[in-house]
């Protein structure tokens, strides 16, 4: 019976000491347990479908290529053009800025959200994402389980809000993303007789019609894990952020793989923005003699913080380990403008490209580094403009002058029209689209702003800029039954969003009111709920304390 006794307590000494520490053993054993059950397959080739042998036109007299290149949670200041580079001034970035210097810079382009799915689905539409129910970013599972374990086992201030009922009725994440009957950019430049190529990220959905095959791109290299390279891998720098539970996810459910055209998962080969630009030029190489679309959407800087041994040791002058990963991330970006540049050079392509570069969201403040949206206030997840003012930027030297610079205010659901107006496409009229096309404000035929008026829209954080003004309104979902909160912003005289003037402006504030309630009640019903209810810190980076009146806003996901 003693023994009994002792062997009783035993395991239950064992059983409250492996739930006291549950998600240290999840972080821990989810990589093995992933690797186990991996069925990804060695590096293969990439055989990219060749174009015409010969052309049968001179490339100036043909449409168009057009390449849109991507980038993920980039900040304004990452770019050396914009605001120093690397977010302190550490890094140059030649030959993105390059791009500008032979074309326009749009020094206030927004992006469609401050959050990648929809952000990326109003820009492959050219319409708000809302208007269809694609309202929040598809989430793991075991993503969501994390969090609530650490708010668990360390809960914040302001505390994250997690429904676990909801999370747990969530269909897996590769079922959540944009709806076939969507049409695409690249569908309609396919009716145009283009060849269409996705390269990188998609997060739009990755079963059935959703898929990139079937949302116009003839063919797909898609990224299918979250690494740049295995974490143990001879040539990679790792920089990991302790305690911040959107790495301790990605860090837990990652892996190394891409898929080609929705067949099996396979390992890439090196690192991976590397991978993406090399394949980049294999389908400008194949395609030299025809009209081609290529989307390039690359991961980084998006976390895990992980660069190539090479690109971070060039960088010794950055003495912080973060700062200098991170900003050998975005060196790899560069090279790869730079490649893609000299393919186009050396096929006499250059001239009758339309590039353009932007970002999908602003930089994020889970990273730590507390200058990527310098000058802007905010990060990705909040309407602040450091979660929506991005680099974007685009050349065409056969029709676009050089030196341009324009202080318009344009937006992702621009390129819809403008990549079909480059073309020569119709856009489909059976339904509402929200953007212009921005070529003849490139080309000088016009003048004055592209917009009136835009809109943000994540659940409940809702955002209108209207004539140089902004509000955004937001619950305080730690506050039940308090009013939401309102920020409003004169951006012409108060560019960084330093000061709220809603009590000195109540004429303004009623009438952007009444212009996010009208948009509001045009949006579709989401197409899957909001499970996590997490606070951003505007003027901090995450892994900063909060202090009793910090500004924040709850991000609904």
């Amino acid at each position: 019976m003693k023994k009994f006794l002792i062997s009783v307590l035993v395991l239950l000494v064992v059983a409250v000491t492996v739930w006291q520490n549950r998600l240290n053993l999840l972080l821990f054993a989810a990589p093995t347990l992933k690797a186990l059950t991996s069925n990804i397959e060695a590096n293969k080739p990439v055989v990219w479908p060749q174009g015409p042998a010969s052309a049968e036109t001179t490339p100036a007299k043909r449409p168009p290529n057009i390449i849109l290149i991507l980038t993920d949670d980039m900040g304004f200041n990452d770019i050396s053009l914009y605001n120093g580079g690397a977010a302190d001034g550490s890094l140059q970035t030649p030959n993105i800025d390059r791009i500008a210097e032979q074309g326009i810079r749009f020094n206030n382009g927004y992006a469609a959200n401050a959050v990648c799915t929809s952000s990326r689905a109003s820009l492959l539409t050219g319409r708000y994402s809302t208007r269809f129910g694609v309202e929040y970013t598809p989430i793991y599972k075991t993503g969501v389980r994390i969090f609530n374990w650490m708010e668990e086992l360390n809960p914040s201030t302001p505390p994250v809000l997690i429904d676990m009922d909801i999370a747990a009725s969530l269909p897996p994440m590769e079922d959540l993303g944009m709806p076939g009957e969507e049409i695409t950019i690249s569908e309609v430049l396919q009716q145009q007789d283009y060849y269409t190529a996705h390269i990188g990220k998609w997060h739009l959905g990755s079963v059935g019609d959703m898929r990139p095959e079937n949302q116009g791109f003839d063919d797909s290299l898609s990224m299918k894990g979250l690494f740049y390279l295995p974490p143990d891998h001879p040539d990679v720098v790792n920089a990991k952020i302790p305690g911040d539970s959107i790495d301790s996810m990605v860090w837990a459910v990652g892996s190394y793989e891409v898929q080609w055209n929705g067949g099996p998962p396979f390992e890439p080969k090196g690192y991976l923005t590397d991978y993406f630009s090399d394949a980049a030029v294999d389908v400008i190489e194949a395609n030299r003699h025809r009209p081609f679309f290529l989307y390039l959407a690359h991961w980084g800087p998006h976390n895990p913080v992980q660069a190539s041994r090479e690109d971070y040791d060039a960088l010794s002058h950055i003495k912080d380990h973060r700062l200098r990963t991170y900003a050998a991330m975005l060196r790899a970006l560069d090279r790869s403008v730079e490649k893609i540049e000299a393919s186009l050079q050396e096929n006499g392509l250059s001239d009758n490209t339309l590039i353009i570069f932007t970002s999908d969201n602003g930089g994020a403040g889970y990273l730590g580094l507390t200058d990527l949206n310098k000058p802007y206030r905010g990060w990705k997840l909040s309407h602040f403009e450091g979660g929506t003012h991005v680099p974007y930027i685009a050349k065409w030297p056969a029709q676009i002058e050089a030196g341009q610079s324009s202080d318009e205010a344009i937006h992702h659901i621009d390129m819809f029209h403008t990549i079909a107006a480059a073309a020569g496409a119709s856009v489909p009229t059976d339904r509402q689209l929200d953007g212009v096309n921005l070529l003849p404000f490139m080309q000088g035929e016009q003048t004055g702003a592209p917009h009136k008026t835009l809109f943000w829209h994540t659940g409940h954080q809702q955002t209108v800029w209207h004539q140089g003004w902004k509000m955004i309104r937001a619950e305080q979902s730690d506050k039940p039954g308090a009013d939401p909160i309102v920020f409003l912003f004169d951006l012409n005289n108060d560019p960084t969003e330093q000061n709220n003037v809603i009590a000195q402006q109540p004429e303004k504030t009623a009438e952007l009111t009444a212009l996010l309630d009208a948009h509001h009640a045009q949006q579709a019903t989401p197409l899957w709920d909001s499970a996590v209810n997490a606070p951003q810190l505007i003027d901090k980076p995450t892994n900063h304390p909060y202090e009793e009146g910090d500004t924040y806003l709850y991000w609904p996901n």
